[in-house]
């Protein structure tokens, strides 16, 4: 990808037989740029956010944004201004870099929605009012939707941001769109007070060592041969004498278990912010699949008499991957867990079906489905993450590497979360067999 390209705000030119296509097509590029930095940089809310149904949340925003960012893409390329290329303009870089800085997740949050998303539906709303409602057709009817959508994001995250007081952050952020004269620069620029101080000039943005699971009960994993230690007992889910209730059980833990991934994917966005958007875009199709496999478990568990609060939640998976550069990330992820997964899942779903639970077997066929998808995904983009990160051997070779890589780390950052519930309280193997058959 190029390097971000600096170019002035939007403004209306007053010669030429296309200005007009021309100044809205500006604005469509700018509007494409903000929707992407945002699915680069509210990724990072995700891992640090606690709280599942809100990882959940950020999940179905990120990938709304991103098909706002293609669909703005792919109607800006049809008029002439929006240019060939993806390049973000350093202003805009700058505005997104800053705004993940916070430390406490709260603040940054209140960050991107109490500030970023506003400025954001202003700036749609203003392009409905600058455009012309017949000749730019097209572009009106997709604004709208994003408007919608905006408006609906709005009032989704207002719960969480009800006993957030992050005032100075808040203030700080907006001084900065001010700067701008607004997203689109389309009111007066108020220059930043001098000696206004960039957070993300003092320090570099890093990954926490672990992700967030708010008030859930934790451990290293949720697999294991014991009965008697994790909820998952590798060996029954392969076994054809174990009822197939139990089989369901476990596997609804091990999709609920998904959230690990939603966690060490989303830190993959803001490491490459040179890959081109429509990795962005496919990586945050897998976010969301992923964060929808987890509601299945999520959702489901309760339904079947599980204490979600009973429940630990793997750590080790974030913990060793947090360790390694982006494109080892996303090399363990498609072509060694899920790749890995199928041969399992597929017996699994074969004993699940026994129980002639539509809901089950629908469940589990779409998260194959998605799973398979996601492999073509790495297939695809593993190359280009590589070749982003100056990695040149043969895809093979450094897939193996890395598998053993993983390996070695897993030594030293695996195995160290211990279990938040003792043996009577926390859901085991023995208490799901003796749950499932019990119903």
């Amino acid at each position: 990808m190029a390097a971000p390209s600096v170019s002035a705000p939007v403004h209306i030119s007053t010669s030429g037989r296309m200005a007009a296509v021309q100044h809205m097509a500006r604005m469509q590029r700018l509007l494409f740029e903000v929707e992407r930095e945002f699915v680069r940089t509210a990724t990072t809310l995700i891992y640090r956010a606690g709280e599942p149904e809100l990882k959940y949340l950020l999940c179905q925003h990120v990938w709304e944004s991103a098909g706002h960012a293609r669909f703005l893409r792919e109607r800006g390329r049809e008029m002439s201004g929006f240019g060939s290329g993806e390049s973000v303009r350093e202003s805009i870089r700058r505005l997104f870099n800053e705004a993940v800085m916070p430390s406490d997740v709260s603040v940054a949050l209140a960050g991107f929605y109490r500030v970023i998303k506003p400025a954001l539906l202003a700036s749609y709303r203003h392009y409905l009012e600058a455009t012309h409602h017949l000749a730019d057709w097209p572009s009106r009817r997709l604004v709208e939707e994003f408007i919608n959508d905006e408006t609906r994001h709005t009032e989704e995250i207002t719960p969480y941001l009800a006993t957030i007081h992050a005032s100075y952050w808040t203030d700080h952020l907006s001084a900065i769109v001010d700067s701008l004269g607004g997203l689109l620069g389309e009111r007066p620029a108020i220059p930043l007070a001098a000696g206004s101080a960039w957070e993300h000039e003092k320090r570099a943005y890093t990954h926490p060592p672990t992700c967030n699971r708010g008030p859930y009960p934790t451990c290293s994993s949720a697999f294991s041969y014991d009965p008697d230690e994790t909820p998952i007992v590798r060996s029954w889910l392969v076994d054809p004498k174990t009822d197939a209730r139990v089989i369901r059980l476990m596997v609804y833990v091990w999709l609920m278990m998904e959230l690990d991934a939603v966690d060490y994917l989303a830190t993959i966005f803001y490491d490459t912010p040179e890959a081109s958007f429509d990795l962005h875009h496919d990586m945050a199709r897998h976010l969301w699949d992923e964060s929808r496999h987890s509601q299945f478990g999520y959702r489901q568990l309760p339904k079947l008499g599980v204490d979600l609060m009973t429940l630990e939640h793997s750590l080790d998976l974030y913990n060793i991957l947090v360790q390694m550069p982006p494109h080892e990330r996303y090399a363990m992820m498609t072509m060694e867990f899920e790749a890995g997964s199928f041969p399992t899942k597929a017996t699994v779903m074969d004993r699940v079906r026994e129980l002639n639970d539509f809901e089950a077997d629908t469940l589990l066929a779409f998260d194959r489905n998605d799973e398979q998808n996601h492999v073509r995904y790495g297939h695809h983009w593993l190359p280009q993450i590589m070749a982003l990160c100056g990695e040149t051997r043969p895809v093979d070779e450094f897939v193996k590497a890395t598998q053993a890589r993983f390996a070695e780390l897993a030594k030293v950052h695996g195995g160290r979360t211990p279990h938040s519930l003792a043996p009577e309280r926390r859901l085991t193997g023995n208490k799901v067999l003796q749950l499932a058959l019990s119903r």
